[in-house]
């Protein structure tokens, strides 16, 4: 029997939490449904999903303190997110992004638009063909793809998978400058909904896992991100992005 991925629904409200489960099952997906933390929390228990949706606005705990939560536990770090929320304000954005959430859907949303989020994110979460066996290393950071290890100065890193793609291309480019529409189109694929502030996110989350290694990202005003052997960010990069 074909596998459909397993799609854990966090939402607080049933009539729209049914509509999405049904929009999920005609879309090829199998929807476990939760209508708070708790019930979302012994689901996971039971069984890891391939992917979240998490409604920001939840009883008990919030969608943002869910991810967050997740995202520190081994066992669930790793399970990408999509939050769904009514606040469409880019701060408010930012604050599901840097929660820990892979992406975002601003309500109300289409069917399309939601399918193609869940198709994307689990895109990303499978390791690019191209990468397998293949390793790479700038300076003492060095990245397996067959492994899925990153290292720097013999220390191992812990990233996420949207954190380990977006590394590889930039060791595999390394010195070179890229905007932040190129990193979209060559990280994120064909996610059309991404936005670029999206990368701005994923930047600042790559650099708080490299730890000292993070200050070989440096910010090119006006142009993008670069990654380079050197150690010391420039006096151009800001610290904020």
């Amino acid at each position: 029997m074909k596998h459909l991925p397993r799609i854990l629904v966090v939402e607080d409200e049933p009539a729209i939490a049914e509509l999405i489960a049904v929009n999920l099952k005609h879309g090829g997906f199998s929807p476990v449904l939760a209508y708070d933390s708790v019930a979302a929390q012994r689901e996971l228990d039971v069984a890891l999903p391939d992917l979240i949706l998490l409604d920001w606005m939840l009883p008990g705990q919030s969608g943002l303190m869910l991810a967050r939560q997740w995202r520190k536990q081994e066992r669930t770090k790793s399970i990408p997110i999509i939050m769904l929320t009514a606040r469409g304000d880019e701060p408010d954005k930012v604050a599901g992004l840097d929660a820990g959430a892979d992406d975002y859907i601003t309500k109300p949303f289409s069917t399309q638009e939601l399918l193609a989020r869940i198709r994307a994110a689990l895109r990303r979460r499978i390791p690019e063909p191209e990468s397998e066996g293949e390793g790479v290393s700038v300076g003492e950071l060095a990245l397996n793809g067959a492994t899925h290890r990153t290292t720097h100065q013999g220390r191992e890193l812990k990233l996420g998978p949207t954190e380990f793609k977006l590394l590889h291309y930039l060791m595999k480019h390394a010195e070179r400058v890229h905007s932040r529409a190129s990193l979209l189109d060559n990280v994120w694929g064909d996610q059309v909904f991404i936005e670029e502030r999206t990368v701005d996110v994923h930047v600042k989350r790559l650099r708080e896992a490299l730890g000292t290694a993070g200050t070989m990202i440096e910010t090119v005003r006006g142009a993008g991100y670069r990654l380079t052997r050197s150690t010391e960010r420039t006096a151009a990069a800001p610290t904020g992005q």
